[in-house]
């Protein structure tokens, strides 16, 4: 399980669409590096993701709003391959 969370926007309805595109794009960006990384910490040769998991959070106080998400992964490492 990979969780990722994106940039926070302002948390109006204004521009919603465009701010959750926004919130989305990196949300996917902040994905891939996380996924790499796991990747890498588990000697993995790449990750499969099985499940994906998106939701939007809130913060009152703040005004702002962001998307988290968790990632169900599979990790593969090639054939041969001998972790050391």
């Amino acid at each position: 399980m990979v969780e990722a969370t994106s940039l926070h926007v302002p948390g109006t309805l204004a521009h919603r669409d465009e701010l959750w595109d926004q919130c989305y794009e990196d949300l996917m960006t902040q994905t891939r590096t996380r996924v790499a990384q796991e990747v890498n910490r588990l000697g993995g040769d790449c990750a499969h993701v099985l499940n994906e998991s998106v939701d939007s959070k809130h913060n009152a106080v703040t005004g702002e709003a962001w998307l988290h998400g968790c990632f169900d992964c599979m990790i593969y490492r090639l054939p041969g391959r001998h972790s050391h």
